[in-house]
């Protein structure tokens, strides 16, 4: 990879090169990248996706990389942070979101403007592309509730609109997530609502959160999906895990469900406590618990 060569034809873009990514991560951990580009519009993303393909540098796309492990090798090649993508609009009932937009940003726009729907991703900390590429959700409510459509990037350049119906959306799961391709910005369909009651249940959900979630340490959020006819943290306490430390990651005391790091812990105490958790739990009740965190990057 030609750094000079790179930066002549990438004037415009920020580039990173060597870049420690637990700078960004929620966790604080993961290794440096080969080089990060902070793209600022559509034609910036896809003059880098352009670039990479004619120069065989492979690439990856990370929102607010906050449900999200980067392993302590780190990635080779380009990752594309769209956090300086966020521009988000209202027209009627609908909400025009780039990708970098975050989603709780977005739902205070919703509340502004008293469009009802969204409440529960209130608390939810990543960003809109994050959201739609796995159809995020909480307290009984899921991106797919209020997605109208998105514009998304393919591999070779072309600019895709998926509608609901084609996303195909089941839990923690879209259709997007089988292609290599960037989500540019996403439109949600909300209803007219009460301002005074979208606020009340924001501020419910958010103290609820507060109440049950390990705000005050980094972690990855939920690491695990629910298993059909289970909750995870139950299983995880059941198992008498919760608390354990794995080097400087530790099982929530709070939120079982949660694995934070408590004293510089790096991505491979995570992943390696991610496992034993998996055995333990595959052993005493014969329950395979999947990540819904997802895992990237190189062993050191």
């Amino acid at each position: 990879m030609n750094k000079i060569e790179m930066m002549n034809e990438l004037t415009d873009i920020t580039l990173l090169f060597d870049e420690p990514l637990m700078n960004f991560t929620f966790t604080k951990t993961g290794g440096p990248v080969d080089v990060l580009a902070f793209p600022k519009t559509k034609m910036e993303i896809i003059a880098l996706v352009e670039y990479c393909r004619s120069h065989e540098i492979p690439w990856l796309v990370l929102g607010n990389a906050s449900n999200l492990i980067v392993r302590d090798g780190g990635i080779r090649g380009m990752v594309i942070m769209l956090e300086h993508m966020k521009q988000i609009s209202v027209s009627k009932n609908q909400i025009v979101v780039e990708a970098g937009a975050k989603l709780i940003d977005t739902t205070y726009v919703a509340l502004e403007h008293d469009l009802t729907g969204f409440e529960f991703a209130c608390g939810i900390p990543g960003s809109i592309g994050g959201a739609v590429y796995m159809n995020a959700g909480a307290y009984g409510g899921e991106i797919k509730d209020v997605f109208a459509s998105v514009d998304v990037l393919l591999e070779d350049g072309t600019i895709k609109t998926f509608t609901n119906e084609e996303m195909a959306f089941s839990y923690r799961h879209s259709a997007i997530q089988d292609m290599h391709c960037i989500v540019l910005e996403a439109t949600f369909s909300l209803e007219e609502g009460e301002n005074s009651v979208i606020k009340s249940q924001m501020a419910e959900l958010t103290e609820l959160r507060e109440s049950k979630q390990p705000l005050e340490y980094p972690s990855c959020g939920s690491v695990f999906k629910r298993p059909e006819g289970h909750f995870t943290g139950k299983l995880i306490q059941d198992a008498g895990l919760q608390g354990l430390k794995w080097g400087g990651a530790q099982i929530s005391e709070k939120h079982a469900g949660f694995i934070v790091n408590i004293d510089h812990a790096t991505a491979t105490d995570y992943v390696e406590l991610i496992a034993h958790i998996q055995q333990v739990i595959k052993e005493k009740f014969d329950v395979v618990l999947e990540t819904e965190v997802r895992i990237i990057g190189e062993e050191r």
